[in-house]
């Protein structure tokens, strides 16, 4: 039962820890379109340098 318990609490403890994955400016390296997504969109994108926290690259995400 204590097993459970403590495994229960560690679950728990790691669950309050997740965010979500920033999003990023992806630039396109043929004729510079940029896209705001959270995953890189293949070879012919380069991510920008810096993170955001909504799908609409406006507000940024500073680090912790």
């Amino acid at each position: 039962m204590k097993k459970l318990t403590a495994s229960l609490l560690l679950l728990c403890c790691t669950a309050l820890d997740a965010a979500p994955a920033p999003f990023y400016w992806w630039v396109s390296k043929v004729d510079g379109a940029r896209v705001c997504a959270q995953g890189p969109l293949g070879q012919g994108w380069e991510r920008g340098a810096h993170a955001y926290k909504d799908s609409r690259c406006e507000k940024l995400a500073f680090a912790k």
